[in-house]
C-alpha cells in the first residue's frame, strides 16, 4: 500500500530521530505506525501509490480529509492530535530534505482535546497499596519482588520501565541511582531507605541468581519481570482495596510527584526527580493540586454554595 520510495524515506527519517534524538523504542514504533497510516490512506485517496514527487503535493484538503476519516474511525482527538505530530514531524524533515514548501501542512491545527490530568493516589492509599501487594501472591519471593518494585515508583518516582530496567550491579541500591530515562536523559535519584530495604528483602528471598548484567527484577520463571505482571498484581491489589481503575503502577509515580508538591516542593526539584523534558509536563502536577484545592473549597467554604 506504500510505494518503496515513501516506504524508503521513512526508515531514513526514522532511523535519524533514533540516532539524534535517542527517543525510546516505542515513541520510535508509534512514528512508524502513525506515518505509515497517513500514507497509506493517500495511497487510498489519491487511488495509487504515492511516491516522493506525489508525496510533496500533499494538500490541505488532503490533510483534512485524513483527519474526517480518522476520527469516523473512532480516533479520539487526543490520539488523532498525536497522528497529525507525528506526520507534521515527518513533512517538517522530509521538506528540508527534498527543498519544497511545506508550510500549509505544517499549520494544520491540531483538534481541541480535554488534557487528562494525573490521577494519583491518597497518600493512605498508596501506604495501603503497598502494604497490600505481598498478599497477591503465596510465594513469598514474588510478595518481597511486587512490593520492592511498587516501593520504588512510589517512592523514588520511577517509572515502570526505569524499575524493571534495573539490573543485578544496581544492588545493593546505594543512597541514589542513576537512572537513565527517556530520550537518553540521564538524572540522579535519591533512594528512600524504604525502597532499599525492600530490594534487600527481595533479593534474599530470590531464588534465581541475580547477575551483574542481568534484570534484577524476576518472573516466577526466572526470566525478566514484565510491565504486565506489574499491572496484573497491581490490579488485583487495587480490586482488594476497593481503589478505582486509575490506581496504576504509573499512578504511583504520579502519587510520588503530587505527595512532594503538597509537602513544599518546588516544580524545578520535582522535574529534575521525574526526568521531565520540558517543565509544562510536570506543571501538570499543579493542576492536580489546585483541582484538589477547590473541591475541598466548594465542599467546606460556607460562601462556596
Amino acid at each position: 500500500m506504500i510505494s518503496p520510495a515513501a516506504r524508503d524515506v521513512l526508515a531514513e527519517w526514522l532511523t535519524l530521530r533514533s540516532a539524534l534524538d535517542g527517543i525510546s523504542e516505542n515513541t520510535l514504533s508509534a512514528y512508524r505506525n502513525d506515518v505509515a497510516e497517513f500514507l497509506t490512506f493517500l495511497t487510498l485517496h489519491k487511488g495509487e501509490a504515492q511516491g516522493l514527487a506525489p508525496l510533496q503535493r500533499v494538500s490541505v484538503p488532503d490533510m483534512r480529509a485524513w483527519m474526517a476519516q480518522t476520527r469516523r474511525s473512532g480516533v479520539s482527538a487526543r490520539s488523532l492530535a498525536r497522528k497529525l505530530s507525528a506526520v507534521k514531524s515527518f513533512y517538517r524533515w522530509f521538506s528540508e530534505r527534498e527543498g519544497f514548501d511545506a508550510t500549509p501542512l505544517l499549520s494544520m491545527r491540531s483538534p481541541k482535546f480535554e488534557k487528562k490530568l494525573p490521577r494519583p493516589l491518597a497518600p493512605d492509599a498508596a501506604a495501603a497499596v503497598i502494604d497490600t501487594v505481598d498478599l497477591q501472591s503465596t510465594e513469598p519471593w514474588v510478595g518481597a519482588r511486587d512490593v520492592a518494585v511498587i516501593t520504588l515508583l512510589y517512592g523514588c518516582g520511577l517509572r515502570i520501565s526505569e524499575a524493571l530496567g534495573l539490573i543485578g550491579s544496581d544492588a545493593p541500591l546505594s543512597p541514589v541511582l542513576r537512572i537513565l530515562g527517556k530520550g537518553g536523559k540521564e538524572r540522579i535519584v535519591p533512594v528512600i531507605d524504604a525502597a532499599r530495604t525492600a530490594v534487600d528483602r527481595y533479593i534474599s528471598l530470590c531464588p534465581y541468581p541475580l547477575p551483574e548484567d542481568g534484570p534484577l527484577f524476576r518472573g516466577v520463571r526466572g526470566r525478566a519481570l514484565s510491565r504486565r505482571q506489574v499491572a496484573k498484581v497491581m490490579q488485583q491489589t487495587r480490586m482488594q482495596l476497593g481503589l478505582p481503575s486509575t490506581a496504576t503502577p504509573h499512578a504511583m509515580r504520579h502519587s510520588f510527584a503530587t505527595h512532594l508538591l503538597e509537602a513544599g516542593g518546588d516544580l524545578r526539584s520535582i522535574q529534575e526527580l521525574l526526568g521531565h523534558a520540558k517543565l509544562a509536563t510536570t506543571q501538570n502536577y499543579t493542576a492536580v493540586n489546585t483541582t484538589q484545592l477547590m473541591e475541598v473549597y466548594n465542599r467546606t467554604h460556607p460562601k462556596a454554595q
